[in-house]
């Protein structure tokens, strides 16, 4: 799945290729995608000549700012977005279709099924679900060691799956919370609440860190992930312990360990990590 870093790309380069784009009509292949409004009718009618004004993030949402609506889009596993000119044939996971009025159109194409699009009335996205019980953005002012430290005393959860929930902090999933733990050298199953305030300023500089690289880098490809411009990620290149089962650590050069904690694939070196 997509985390922060990757979903921060696909909206970068979707400015590039969308913005200021009027919406001619809007197709609907696999009506289950559209969450909000109910009907897909709906949805077609109300962004049918709505212009693209911008395209923003929250978390790993995608925020299509239009001239009325806000369309939150999730990718999920697989979901894509790509530009293409109406001429081209489309693919068979190709399940929304915006045609343009400039004889483009951004298709998004999912293999899974799995992404889902809400429309709202502007102003009104963060004010429900799926926005509306996030936690704070990394880069934002209101995360900060105090903050992090605040909500980890309150729960004796492992903290790698405190780190999962969206709810205190969005963005991070399982690449990069497997990669700050272990810049912090913090064990994924500690408690969060046995976490010192010194651990805690740590794991915030290096959760900050890690996602400010990856960003720079585009992401990390890893499975299927691509911008919408069908570029890879390289932070891959980066990565200390996430998919690196049994390879030697890059600093203690320990075979690395895979496990599971909170029902995710979890990878660590039992050596740098306590």
């Amino acid at each position: 799945m997509p985390e922060l870093p990757e979903v921060e790309t696909v909206r970068r380069t979707l400015i590039e290729l969308v913005k200021g784009k009027t919406i001619e009509a809007v197709y609907i292949h696999w009506p289950k995608i559209i969450k909000k409004p109910e009907e897909t009718v709906q949805f077609q009618d109300a962004v049918a000549g709505q212009t693209i004004q911008d395209v923003g993030r929250r978390g790993k949402f995608l925020k299509f700012y239009l001239d009325d609506y806000v369309l939150v889009s999730h990718l999920r596993m697989e979901g894509k977005y790509g530009l293409f000119q109406s001429s081209e044939p489309i693919d068979k996971h190709t399940h929304v279709v915006f045609k343009m009025t400039d004889g483009s159109e951004l298709r998004y194409k999912d293999v899974r099924k799995f992404g889902t699009m809400h429309l709202f009335t502007k102003g009104e996205e963060e004010l429900h679900m799926p926005l509306s019980h996030l936690g704070p953005e990394p880069f934002s002012e209101s995360f900060t060691p105090e903050y992090l430290q605040e909500k980890l005393k309150k729960t004796n959860r492992k903290i790698k799956a405190v780190l999962l929930d969206q709810k205190v902090l969005v963005g991070l999933g399982n690449i990069y919370v497997d990669e700050a733990l272990f810049r912090s050298g913090i064990h994924p199953e500690r408690p969060a609440n046995g976490l010192s305030a010194e651990k805690t300023a740590k794991l915030h500089l290096e959760i900050v860190r890690t996602l400010s690289e990856a960003v720079e880098k585009g992401g990390s490809t890893v499975r299927s992930y691509v911008n919408t411009q069908g570029q890879i990620g390289m932070f891959q290149l980066q990565l200390f312990v996430y998919g690196r089962t049994n390879e030697p650590c890059k600093v203690c050069g320990e075979p690395l360990i895979k496990t599971v904690v909170g029902g995710r694939g979890t990878h660590y070196c039992s050596s740098c990590q306590s």
